[in-house]
């Protein structure tokens, strides 16, 4: 392989350590360096790849390694480096945090070594001197297989602090320390009760990024950086068995996309894109008509925000209704879901009448409802699987539905060789599959094929 590939995990200590913060700063400082950036997230979330998408240009994938096995994994980041100068990957949670209390399972640590990346840990540098050595050789020590190439200091007061870190790190830890990172305002991003505002619905100020980047451009070695994420190989993977390349030839999807249903993977659209699919978007919220189709989906989102309007819009409500009725394939997930439903109560208590196919009723709550990676199995033929076929995927929301019809999955939550949790999931009427389940399609790409035959049905 090429020199010129290039690649690293930027892995914290635990969650809210600064990563996606610096992330986005590296990726803006790598764009004006000219280098084609791939921006990746190791586990499921969409909002930081949403943050990644927007101050880049492109497209970030999640790295996935619950929903998809290795060789599928490898393959698909083997794909976009083909594109790439420089892979920037964001870690999840701290760097051994996985599933589970196995560290080599679903962690940043995991990631990186099964793609053969150095890993760069993001320390804090807020109120400590010395003892920050011991912070960076307990991660050291804890897995000396790991490569941790080298260490990025965040929250630093002062050039004098930071040299006070860096010899402390270098000299008991023997890894260099790349630079620090300081104070700045207009970098943090905002938050609610899902985690972060999306991308999507936030007005996206480059400048104060590009500030961020220029400020990382001097307290930095970007050039050391570079040299110690130089690739000698790509990883091995192999693509499963994927729908022919004309499986959806001739037949239409239209995915929801606005303010209110935004979260997809960007490698689930290029694996439809690929079964000569016309993809096509609408917007529940501010369209009045449906675009002709075969196949719908509603992706997740945040529909409890904009419940008052996707109620006012009427039309695409009884749109949607006679699309069910005549048959179209309609997948839902999450945000969509509640959508689908007979009404949705937001957190003021205030009820909205929604598309009323799947009979049922979203309430939002206080906490989350479910959280995390689960395991479901189909008890009958479903959009998207037949019996006792099972999907990996993970759900993360605060509402909870409540059905008035039977569901059609067994859900439960395995860790650490144990199952924690196990419940009814998923509902099919008709045509249309709607579950709180987000999945990965190229785990099983079965399932295309499946949605593919049932949207035929329509023609």
């Amino acid at each position: 392989m090429a020199a010129s590939f290039h690649a690293f995990v930027l892995a914290g200590t635990g969650s809210g350590c600064g990563k996606t913060t610096v992330t986005l700063g590296l990726l803006s400082l790598m764009k004006k360096r000219g280098l084609r950036v791939q921006p990746c997230k190791v586990g499921p979330d969409y909002l930081d790849t949403g943050w990644h998408t927007a101050v880049c240009g492109t497209a970030s994938r999640n790295l996935d390694s619950f929903m998809l096995p290795t060789s599928t994994l490898n393959a698909l980041f083997c794909e976009q480096m083909q594109h790439a100068d420089i892979a920037v990957i964001e870690g999840v949670m701290g760097l051994y945090d996985g599933y589970g209390t196995d560290p080599d399972y679903c962690s940043t640590a995991a990631m990186a070594k099964q793609l053969g990346c150095p890993v760069i840990l993001l320390v804090d540098g807020k109120a400590v001197s010395t003892s920050i050595a011991a912070t960076v050789m307990g991660f050291q020590h804890f897995d000396p297989s790991l490569n941790i190439a080298g260490v990025i200091v965040n929250r630093v007061n002062s050039e004098t602090h930071y040299q006070l870190l860096k010899v402390a790190i270098e000299r008991y830890c023997s890894v260099p320390v790349l630079g620090y990172v300081p104070r700045m305002e207009g970098v943090a991003l905002p938050e609610r009760h899902l985690g972060l505002v999306t991308a999507r619905e936030s007005v996206i100020n480059q400048q104060p990024w590009q500030d961020f980047a220029a400020t990382l451009e001097q307290t930095l070695d970007i050039d050391a950086l570079l040299n110690l994420s130089m690739l000698d190989n790509l990883p091995v993977g192999e693509w499963p068995a994927l729908p022919a390349a004309d499986a959806g030839a001739g037949l239409t999807l239209a995915v929801a996309d606005d303010e209110a249903f935004n979260f997809y993977y960007p490698d689930n659209m290029t694996l439809l894109a690929r079964t000569g699919l016309n993809i096509v978007r609408f917007s529940p919220l501010h369209d009045t008509c449906l675009p002709d189709c075969q196949m719908i989906w509603l992706g997740g989102g945040y529909p409890e925000l904009h419940a008052a309007a996707l109620a006012r819009n009427v039309t695409m409500l009884e749109q949607l209704r006679a699309a069910h009725q005549r048959g179209v394939a309609i997948y839902a997930e999450c945000g969509g879901l509640m959508y689908l439903g007979s009404s949705l109560e937001d957190s003021n208590g205030d009820r909205w009448l929604m598309a009323d196919i799947i009979p049922g009723h979203s309430k939002m709550g206080k906490r989350l409802t479910r959280f995390g990676y689960c395991e479901a199995q189909a008890t009958q033929q479903t959009l998207l699987a037949t019996a006792g076929e099972v999907l990996r995927g993970h759900e993360f929301h605060y509402s909870d539905f409540t059905p008035e019809i039977p569901a059609v999955m067994n859900c439960r939550k395995v860790r650490d060789g144990k199952t924690l949790q196990a419940w009814s999931g998923g509902w099919q009427v008709g045509n249309t599959f709607a579950s709180y389940l987000h999945v990965h399609f190229a785990q099983r790409p079965e399932m295309l094929n499946h949605w593919l035959a049932a949207a035929r049905n329509t023609l």
